[in-house]
């Protein structure tokens, strides 16, 4: 890695003056692709990263023109809400009017329903390959992207393959260079001359692109589109070279590996271009060249799109409608000042929490709940036993802080609990050697293969889990019980483990501020993070803590009690005005949100005189799970089952299920507020909630942090949704059935073509209907205008989620309904002028 970070460095910093314009071309072309995190950390990102300085129909715009993209469902989509009463005549006529359109909405909706009839398809601009293939008869797209997708495999392989195929010591393009140097599988394919061409190629990538592009005769004002338009054909792989420059500049490094890759995939043009030099090639290249740029190709597709973006919309103000209803006809009992609450529990504010948040205060009123985000302000580098190297717990936004490892409760048990998983560890990679060698192989299907019936047998009735949850490997049950973390700063090998106490002290006080938490503590708090319990599904990272970088939030909630436990660290926040009861005990907790089991890892933490009041917290939570599941069963087909715990629990082990759980389906709003404000609103699992109280916030620092960082996240969750529905095949990942994991980093659908991204169609519809319908965020703050102004007057970014139509901001007045929506630039409507 080192070598090929220099090399990278290399070309970008030894760029020539006149190259200096052409990199600053590129860079932006490159921006445009968001990054995709790989399998074992698939965190949500939004798809439109790169895009979000613009506003959202202007987008929807250029990537129609660039990539034969949508941004929109077909009208059908919406006609049909139309004629379901989801959709009203008012919402469509309210936007027409705010987009100045010089027609009535019965005129429109019958334009749009004939137009609809005539099924225009959207089409990107074409490269040279699609003229080759178009002028050849030959699936030359098929052909080259299976010929980069198997060399981008090979490159970067996290070790799922068996040999090294690359040279993972070059950089991107290098290596490239050298396997095409020696590849006769172009030539036998009919490409003449193939290799000769790569070795003429320029080694340096910023020269190889200009080469290229001179070769294919595209001159300045085309070149942008063209090559966001190469992005985009092979969109998976370039999103994934994408995370290498996004992780070396999270870190203080530079980018250029995108560079690199995108001028692969232009010299793979310039050279198909050369190998099949016709007279009828270059004669429709010439053609298509002339509509390279954006304003050509907008014009024929400005009318096809801006009906779908109206409709949108119109969609948009109806969920907005629905949300603003709700609040006003809540539940409005006076708040009456009670005794010490029994328990208070801080959930993430993940959208599944609200289910059971609203379970768990129906079941025991004397319980609170509050909503923050899922690292809890913790941002560690956790190490688990046996492992060398730590996983970052905490918003990919932000790099993670001390590094944090697991211990058992005393030394000869954490040797035996080492020595086991590491032995299960060898024993597992020699086992898998044997199964997949050359020769061996055959040895294992026939003699050894018959072996394995009966646990096939066990495992297809869900009676046995196909494979064992990866963090519970070399633990017995009752030793993973006690497993614990050590947050005492010790130095070993150099490197500098656990928090000292003034940190321990200063993190504790950001945390509890952060979630408005600092006086009137329950006897019991419970930090309760979550994670996901499947099986046989790739993406099962996806459904765990996004904001605990794509893993379980457990470590987490075990650091934060730990360090609010210590007697030391509670005698700090003394300091500070925050004074914690002697009787208080913070509770580590995982949510498990498949089977929505709640476990506690530190019950002996509590006093012996407060047994019963733990057993009784425990019967509460156990009921609000049973609560939980039933509530959440009735998305599933399967919900008329007599049995729900039962058909829940077999979920989250039955290897051929395609829906374990609906992860974050639904996700349309964000509220951040006093959970007094949404106690009694049925928000149906589709919000995440955030608890916040202003009048405590002072100079508005934490508002600024939730608007930063939270309500980042949760627009990036929810327009990750929002692309794998209106468009799975550039934004998606297909067809669950078909996936094949690739490199260990990502999935194939079927057995060739582009990395995909995104989420997969079983994981957004129930085979029936859509279970996350194109929704973009609806966020809602409770705090004054001015201050909300301020902080989006100081980050531009977040001004421009805003501002261009990617979230919608709208604030709670003192009753506690929704009184303002945010129009852009810093002005506000009120909400009662809607109804006129």
């Amino acid at each position: 890695m080192k070598n090929t970070n220099q090399r990278v460095f290399h070309f970008l910093e030894n760029a020539k003056p006149d190259q200096t314009q052409f990199l600053e071309l590129l860079r932006e072309v490159c921006k445009k692709i968001a990054p995709v995190w790989p399998l074992e950390n698939f965190v949500a990102v939004n798809p439109f990263l790169g895009h979000t300085h613009k506003p959202f129909d202007q987008v929807a715009q250029e990537l129609a023109a660039a990539g034969g993209i949508h941004m929109t469902l077909p009208a059908s989509f919406y006609l049909q809400k139309l004629e379901e009463g989801e959709l009203l005549k008012e919402d469509i006529a309210f936007v027409l009017r705010r987009k100045n359109y010089n027609t009535n909405v019965d005129a429109f909706i019958e334009n749009v329903a004939s137009e609809m009839h005539k099924s225009i398809e959207i089409t990107a601009i074409a490269t040279v390959i699609d003229v080759a293939s178009d002028i050849t008869k030959k699936d030359w797209n098929r052909f080259v992207t299976t010929r980069i997708s198997t060399w981008a495999a090979a490159y970067f392989d996290k070790g799922q393959a068996r040999w090294v195929a690359a040279n993972k010591s070059e950089g991107i393009f290098s290596a490239w260079k050298f396997e095409a140097k020696i590849d006769r599988t172009t030539e036998l394919s009919g490409l003449k001359n193939f290799r000769k061409l790569v070795i003429s190629i320029p080694e340096n990538p910023l020269e190889a692109i200009k080469w290229a592009l001179e070769k294919l005769n595209v001159v300045e004002n085309q070149s942008a589109l063209y090559l966001h338009r190469l992005l985009l054909r092979m969109g998976g792989w370039a999103a994934f070279a994408a995370k290498q420059d996004w992780d070396s500049e999270l870190y203080g490094g530079k980018d250029g590996k995108l560079i690199e890759f995108l001028a692969v995939l232009v010299c793979w043009e310039a050279c198909l271009f050369e190998s099949l030099s016709s007279p009828e090639l270059k004669r429709k290249w010439k053609e298509t060249r002339e509509i390279l740029t954006l304003n050509q190709v907008e014009k024929r597709l400005n009318l096809d799109v801006a009906h779908n973006l109206i409709l949108q919309e119109a969609f948009d103000l109806a969920t907005q409608r629905k949300l603003i209803s709700k609040f006003e006809k809540k539940k409005t009992t006076k708040i009456i000042k009670k005794e010490r609450a029994s328990a208070q529990a801080i959930f993430c504010i993940d959208v599944r929490s609200e289910i059971y948040r609203r379970n768990l205060e129906c079941v025991d009123q004397t319980i609170e709940t509050l909503g923050f985000a899922g690292f809890f302000a913790f941002p560690i580098k956790h190490i688990p036993i046996g492992h060398s190297e730590g996983e970052a717990q905490c918003p990919v936004l932000l790099a993670p802080g001390p590094k944090i490892m697991d211990q058992m409760e005393n030394e000869k048990t954490h040797a035996e609990v080492l020595k086991k998983r590491i032995l299960t560890k060898q024993l597992q990679q020699v086992w898998k050697s044997f199964k997949s060698g050359a020769i061996s192989c055959f040895s294992f299907v026939s003699p050894i293969g018959i072996s394995y019936l009966p646990k096939l047998f066990t495992d297809s009735f869900g009676l046995t889990r196909p494979v064992p949850q990866p963090d519970k490997i070399g633990f017995s049950r009752s030793n993973f019980l006690k497993k614990n973390i050590n947050i005492n700063e010790q130095t070993i090998n150099n490197e500098t483990y656990g928090i000292s106490l003034e940190r321990q002290i200063e993190m504790g006080k950001n945390a509890l501020t952060a979630m408005s938490l600092t006086s009137n503590f329950a006897k019991f708090v419970l930090i309760v993070g979550h994670g996901s319990n499947m099986v046989n599904n790739p993406h099962a990272t996806g459904y765990d803590c996004g904001a605990c970088g794509g893993h379980t939030g457990e470590a987490n909630a075990r650091v934060v009690t730990a360090v609010l436990n210590s007697k030391e660290v509670r005698t700090g926040l003394q300091k500070e005005n925050i004074l914690i009861p002697f009787d208080t005990v913070f509770l580590a907790c995982l949510h498990d949100t498949t089977t929505d089991d709640l476990t506690i890892f530190n019950e002996q933490d509590a006093a012996l005189s407060q047994t019963k009041d733990l057993e009784l917290l425990k019967e509460s939570l156990s009921i609000a799970s049973k609560a939980t599941r039933t509530e959440r069963l009735l998305r599933f087909s399967d919900s008329k089952k007599n049995n729900t715990d039962r058909s829940v629990l077999v979920r989250s082990s039955d290897w051929s299920q395609v829906r374990p759980e609906w992860g974050l389906a639904g996700c349309s709003a964000f509220v951040v507020a006093p959970r007094q404000r949404t106690k009694y609103l049925n928000l149906e699992g589709q919000a995440f909630l955030h608890s916040y109280d202003w009048t405590k916030d002072k100079n508005f620092e934490v508002l600024e942090l939730i608007m930063t960082a939270p309500m980042v996240v949760t627009s990036w969750i929810n327009l990750q949704y929002y692309g794998s529905v209106v468009d799975n095949k550039n934004y998606g990942s297909g067809n669950k059935t078909l996936h094949n994991v690739t490199s260990g980093l990502g999935v194939l659908e079927g057995y060739s073509g582009d990395l995909r991204v995104g989420l997969p169609l079983q994981a957004l519809h129930d085979g029936e209907r859509l279970q996350h319908e194109p929704q973009k965020l609806n966020v809602v703050i409770e705090a004054p205008i001015e201050a909300i102004n301020s902080i989006l007057e100081k980050h531009r970014a977040i001004r421009d989620l805003c501002d261009n139509g990617w979230l919608f901001l709208m604030t709670l007045d003192k009753t506690g309904n929704i009184s303002h929506r945010y129009c852009g630039n810093f002005t506000w409507e009120k909400l009662e002028k809607l109804a006129a």
